[in-house]
């Protein structure tokens, strides 16, 4: 196989800092993982980001938006979801009370998927998650 070439395929979706567009991009990830075994781990970790973006960014505010992608290969499925920023801060694992209302997402990706990996730049945050398709050193199995 050439360097340059990938067997890798990915999706982008950008919807706009509606709370209903967080049903959105669950059907979305449901949609383009249909028969995976990582289809439900996928689309609960699209779902919290998405909601963490609209509740905790400037995705939320009036003309807000958020971005998703998704790249799929025989190693990996890659959900990725870009906010608008204006947090000053990157998000980031909270051990919430047990009778906080708000505050475990962002540790629930991280029970659920191998690998997190946050990115911040002046336009916002991307936070990445990774599921690996079979079990790698260091990671849990699928």
């Amino acid at each position: 196989m050439h360097e340059y070439t990938s067997t890798a395929r990915v999706w982008g979706l950008t919807c706009p800092g509606f709370p209903e567009e967080v049903s959105r991009a669950r059907r979305w990830t449901r949609d383009i993982l249909r028969g995976s075994p990582l289809a439900e781990d996928a689309e609960l970790i699209v779902s919290e980001l998405s909601a963490n973006a609209i509740l905790h960014t400037a995705s939320g505010q009036q003309s807000g938006s958020f971005h998703l992608a998704l790249a799929v290969s025989s190693q990996v499925v890659a959900l990725s979801v870009t906010d608008d920023g204006g947090t000053g801060t990157a998000p980031k694992t909270e051990h919430a009370d047990q009778n906080a209302t708000h505050g475990r997402g962002l540790g629930m990706v991280s029970a659920i998927a191998h690998r997190v990996v946050i990115h911040d730049s002046q336009a916002g945050h991307t936070v990445t998650a990774e599921l690996f398709t079979s079990a790698r050193p260091g990671g849990h199995p699928c």
